[in-house]
């Protein structure tokens, strides 16, 4: 696989785990399940006439179970970084799932680049929201790899 595809791989990984994380968080339904659910019917398949971008499966699943198992801790660097005036629990859920996949990748993925991390979450953030809260998304995730990548 080329670096291009490689780096559009992820880019749809890290776009399908926000998604996987958001369903997860609206819906009990357990980890296996979802995951079987993204990989059958999501990732790479066509939606409404769509033929997604395959998508890197195992990078999916690193950051979809990593930031499962790791969310109070990422929930707390998180909250550490919003600033005295706001709580997690005042964020957009949607939002939430993009800071807390970010996160993870900042604390647990040495491997990945730290402008190649905040760019990809501010992109997702771009599919979802305006440019202040891509602008947010940036920030934030600033912060806590100030904190844990120094």
């Amino acid at each position: 696989m080329s670096k291009t595809s490689t780096s559009k791989a992820r880019s749809a990984a890290r776009l399908a785990a926000v998604q996987a994380l958001y369903q997860m968080d609206m819906e009990e339904i357990g980890l296996a399940r979802l995951l079987g659910q993204f990989h059958e019917h999501r990732l790479g398949k066509e939606i409404e006439d769509a033929q997604l971008i395959d998508a890197d499966i195992d990078f999916f699943d690193d950051v979809v179970v990593g930031t499962d198992g790791r969310r109070a801790d990422i929930d707390a660097l998180i909250e550490a970084n919003l600033g005295e005036q706001w709580k997690i629990g005042r964020l957009d859920k949607t939002m939430l799932q993009i800071l807390r996949a970010g996160t993870y990748e900042i604390i647990a993925r040495p491997d990945v680049p730290t402008g190649t991390i905040i760019n990809e979450y501010m992109d997702v953030a771009h599919a979802f929201f305006d440019v202040k809260d891509a602008k947010f998304v940036n920030g934030l995730l600033d912060s806590v790899a100030k904190a844990k990548r120094s």
